[in-house]
């Protein structure tokens, strides 16, 4: 069973809209997840802003792939490389510690994961 960074069982992220790498809920990783969504993030405007100005546009539906487009206060598994870069640039939004994987802590410290918790 996957773990979330404090060592339980990981809780599910979102599911409206239906967030993770294999569409279930979870951030869970995945063999062919090469962009590591393992960050549960509650996405903020500043967020979407910063993420859209990098070449991911996460607000604009794409109905063709079952994206609805996020707005903020959505639940969504993030990249853990682009919640990094947007915590460096101070727009990283909150996350849902019991729902991130544990292997966000491969990349980021727990300490710094712990400071945007809001669960």
């Amino acid at each position: 069973m996957a773990k979330n960074i404090l060592g339980d069982l990981l809780e599910s992220c979102c599911t409206d809209p239906m967030t993770g790498y294999l569409r279930d809920g979870f951030c869970a990783t995945h063999d062919q997840d090469r962009g590591s969504h393992v960050i549960c993030a509650v996405v903020t405007e500043e967020f979407l802003s910063f993420t859209k100005a990098r070449g991911n546009d996460l607000q604009t539906p794409i109905p063709a792939f079952g994206f609805p487009g996020l707005k903020p206060g959505d639940g969504w598994c993030l990249c853990v490389l682009r919640w990094k870069e947007a915590h460096e640039a101070g727009a990283a939004p909150k996350i849902k510690a019991r729902a991130t994987h544990e292997s966000a802590l491969n990349f980021v410290p727990k300490d710094v994961l712990l400071a945007y918790r809001v669960d």
